[in-house]
C-alpha cells in the first residue's frame, strides 16, 4: 500500500475535527467530505489544497510577508532563539487545554514547537492571512489544521477553543471572546522596550523609534480579560553570523538595514500576558 498523500491525510484529520468549523460566509456548521471539500449547510464550499491546508478567505488579501521571509523565520525559530518563550507559553497553557488556536501563526513553527512541549494530546490550529505562511506550515508540520483566513471573520465555531495564542501579532479581542470556551484563556506576547535592541539602535538611532513602549497594548489587554497575569521574559543570546541576514529579513525592524551589519548577539525582551475572557 502506497504512502498516503499530504492532502488525503489532512482530509482525514480535518474530518475528525470538523465540528470546529463554521462557515465564514454564513456562520453555519460545516462538514468535511471524503473528497476534500469543507461545505456548510448553505452549500458554501472551501477546498483542502494538495499541500494540506484550506483557504477560507472570502475576498483577496495582500500580505507584505514573502515565502523567503517565512523560510528565514522558520530557521530563526528552529535555531532555539525563542526556546525560553515557547517553554513559558507551554507552562501557561497547562495540561488541560485540548484545542489550541494560534492567531497570526505565520509558517507555524512557534505552534509546532509549543505543542511538542505539552504533555497532553492537542488539536493545534493555525490561522494566518498569508497564504505563503500557511503553505509553509502545511509543508513541514503534519497533523495540524492550517487555515488561510481573516482573524476578524475566522472559520471556527463559537466557544470552540480552549486556548488562543497571539504571538507578536495583531489581535481581535471581540473574535477571541467569541471563540473561547468558558474559562478559556488567551496568551498574548508583545515586545518590551529592549526587544531586538541591537537592531533597533542601528535602524532608528537618534529617532523616536529607537525607544519603544507597549504600555497601551498591555492596558488594552487588561481591559478585555480578567485574572490577567503578566510575565516579562528577558535574555540575550549569541547569534551565528549566518543567521544575521535571516533575522533582518524576519523582522520589519531589519528591513531598514543592510545585510552586512555586525550582530554577534541579540536581546529578546517580551511580555507574556495571560487572561481569561469575562463572559
Amino acid at each position: 500500500m502506497g504512502k498516503v498523500s499530504k492532502r488525503a491525510a489532512s482530509i482525514l484529520y480535518m474530518k475528525e475535527h470538523e465540528t470546529l468549523f463554521s462557515c465564514p460566509l454564513c456562520k453555519a456548521g460545516m462538514n468535511v467530505t471524503d473528497d476534500g471539500h469543507i461545505i456548510c449547510g448553505n452549500l458554501h464550499s472551501f477546498d483542502i489544497a494538495k499541500q494540506g491546508y484550506v483557504n477560507f478567505m472570502v475576498k483577496p488579501a495582500t500580505s507584505m510577508y514573502s515565502k523567503s521571509l517565512f523560510e528565514s523565520r522558520q530557521e530563526i525559530i528552529n535555531s532555539g532563539l525563542y526556546n525560553p518563550l515557547q517553554q513559558t507559553i507551554a507552562k501557561h497553557i497547562g495540561v488541560e487545554a485540548q484545542i489550541i488556536l494560534d492567531t497570526g501563526c505565520g509558517e507555524g513553527s512557534h505552534l509546532e514547537r509549543i505543542c511538542n512541549l505539552l504533555k497532553q494530546d492537542t488539536v493545534a490550529v493555525g490561522i494566518d492571512i498569508s497564504k505563503e505562511g500557511i503553505q509553509s506550515a502545511a509543508k513541514f508540520y503534519d497533523q495540524r489544521i492550517w487555515c488561510v483566513g481573516d482573524l476578524s471573520n475566522s472559520p471556527y465555531k463559537e466557544q470552540s477553543v480552549d486556548c488562543i495564542l497571539n504571538i507578536l501579532s495583531p489581535a481581535n479581542y471581540e473574535e477571541f471572546g467569541r471563540l473561547l470556551k468558558p474559562n478559556g484563556k488567551v496568551i498574548k506576547v508583545v515586545p518590551q522596550s529592549e526587544y531586538l535592541k541591537e537592531i533597533r539602535k542601528q535602524a532608528f538611532a537618534n529617532t523616536e523609534k529607537e525607544n519603544y513602549s507597549n504600555d497601551q497594548t498591555v492596558q488594552r489587554f487588561k481591559e478585555h480579560f480578567m485574572n490577567v497575569s503578566h510575565e516579562r521574559l528577558t535574555y540575550t543570546m549569541p547569534l551565528s553570523s549566518y543567521l544575521v541576514p535571516k533575522l533582518l529579513e524576519m523582522t520589519p525592524l531589519g528591513w531598514h538595514l543592510q545585510e552586512d551589519i555586525r550582530l554577534t548577539e541579540i536581546t529578546i525582551d517580551l511580555d507574556v500576558l495571560v487572561g481569561e475572557y469575562a463572559r
